[in-house]
């Protein structure tokens, strides 16, 4: 007797994947993560451990046939200034079976690696931060993305500081590049400041204040997966308690339709997959790069 056959994963699987990788080259002062340096142990560990994921999912053309995959890097750092993660955002992009890889970025590096990606699969989730880049260096960066073809949005965090080079951004940028504003930890809104802010971004609404979400049923544990350098799975980044391990099937078992333990969810990343909400619908084939569908689509 063979061993037992793996519980089947569904039809589309988004991984939200997160490695060792904390380091960047900005020093927002809303960050935790800002100017710090990884040792050069710390990202040979990175770069192993990307390269492990990538083959995973590489590898689920044969083992997992039926499974179409969505993939969202949201490093710690900044993971364009990597080679290793332009060259799996390359990789993932090529394969038949991923429909759409994308990464968030500062939009700091260097873009040209681009023209060797697949831009119908591949996209940018790039957030603008004034007071790190000059704003005429990150338009000519979106500028060239719109050269290149390059599906992206832009962000900016809404301190009140910022919101004036938010303004002139929008005014840069073509209509059809979206600019969102996410709400600055831990501030509060007046009715009249949330009114400014949804006059750059329409949707900003959402990102205002957090999300009642205990017990709602959502997509993470289910369709939409955390992953971490180990292979640890749990359901999103918010939620603690593992799944299982990526790498040795053992997450496969516990998938499935569940309500959200957490009493709240104030990240984009997180109550984007809330089912109580119409996201989905919002970004209709832009979730995970955070892009909404256009108007009458």
């Amino acid at each position: 007797m063979g061993p037992p056959t793996p519980a089947p994963l569904p039809a589309h699987l988004t991984l939200l994947y997160r490695g060792p990788l904390a380091s960047c080259d900005y020093d927002c002062p809303y960050c935790p993560f800002a100017k710090r340096r990884d040792s050069p142990a710390t990202l040979r560990v990175d770069r192993a451990a990307l390269e492990r994921f990538v083959d995973w999912v590489e590898e689920r053309a044969e083992v997992d046939p039926g499974t179409r995959f969505s993939v969202l890097f949201t490093p710690w750092g900044e993971g364009l200034v990597r080679s290793w993660y332009r060259r799996a955002i390359v990789r993932l992009g090529r394969l038949p079976h991923v429909e759409r890889v994308a990464i968030q970025t500062n939009l700091s590096g260097r873009l040209g690696w681009l023209a060797d990606a697949d831009l119908a699969s591949t996209a940018l989730w790039t957030t603008y931060h004034p007071g790190e880049v000059a704003h005429e260096r990150f338009l000519a960066r979106a500028r060239e993305l719109l050269d290149l073809g390059v599906r992206f949005s832009v962000g900016v965090v809404g301190e009140p500081e910022h919101l004036a080079a938010a303004r002139r951004m929008r005014a840069a940028l073509p209509e059809e590049v979206y600019l969102w504003i996410n709400a600055a930890e831990g501030r509060t809104y007046t009715d009249a400041e949330a009114a400014t802010w949804l006059r750059i971004d329409p949707h900003f609404h959402y990102s205002r204040l957090p999300h009642p979400s205990r017990g709602l049923p959502c997509r993470t544990g289910d369709s939409v997966l955390s992953v971490d350098g180990d292979g640890n799975v749990r359901r999103c980044h918010f939620v603690d308690q593992p799944l299982g391990n990526l790498y040795d099937g053992s997450f496969r078992e516990r998938l499935g339709p569940s309500g959200c333990p957490l009493t709240c969810c104030d990240c984009h990343i997180g109550y984007v997959h809330l089912e109580s909400l119409d996201l989905y619908e919002v970004f209709r084939g832009g979730v995970i790069e955070r892009i909404p569908a256009a108007p009458g689509t």
